[in-house]
């Protein structure tokens, strides 16, 4: 398996433009959030798998970085569940935060990194968290 560091390297290097990073830093985290809600719209215990099964992926990696995504995790679900019509919610954000994404991508001028591997999908949430960490202190 290979080690965050890595993981975090070559995800850095299509996202080294600061819109693009900015565009990231805020986007991940309300994808992140809406794909939750969006499982969590479904059944709760859809979410809470989906949410276990990235928090093992974490702990494979990092068990500092697990325990922050374990937070954040829980933070996004106790939110999706005060929400009215849900479903519309996460739907609505979902979309956004993706064309803000492709946007941040269109002035980087590289692909997004999930085109090469779907598990970036989960180590986009791990660089913000990364990025947290770095800007309090805590090493990953």
């Amino acid at each position: 398996m290979r080690t965050l560091q890595s993981w975090l390297d070559e995800y850095s290097e299509s996202h080294r433009n600061p819109t693009n990073k900015q565009l990231h830093w805020l986007c991940v985290p309300v994808i992140s959030f809406t794909v939750l809600a969006l499982a969590y719209s479904l059944h709760w215990g859809l979410a809470l798998a989906a949410t276990v099964a990235a928090i093992w992926f974490y702990a494979q990696l990092s068990v500092t970085l697990a325990v922050g995504m374990f937070v954040m995790s829980a933070i996004m679900l106790a939110i999706a569940a005060m929400l009215p019509n849900l479903v519309w919610w996460a739907i609505g954000l979902f979309v956004v935060a993706w064309i803000g994404q492709f946007i941040g991508h269109h002035i980087e001028g590289k692909k997004p990194s999930f085109f090469k591997d779907l598990q970036f999908l989960l180590i986009g949430p791990a660089w913000c968290m990364d990025a947290l960490y770095k800007k309090v202190g805590i090493s990953s």
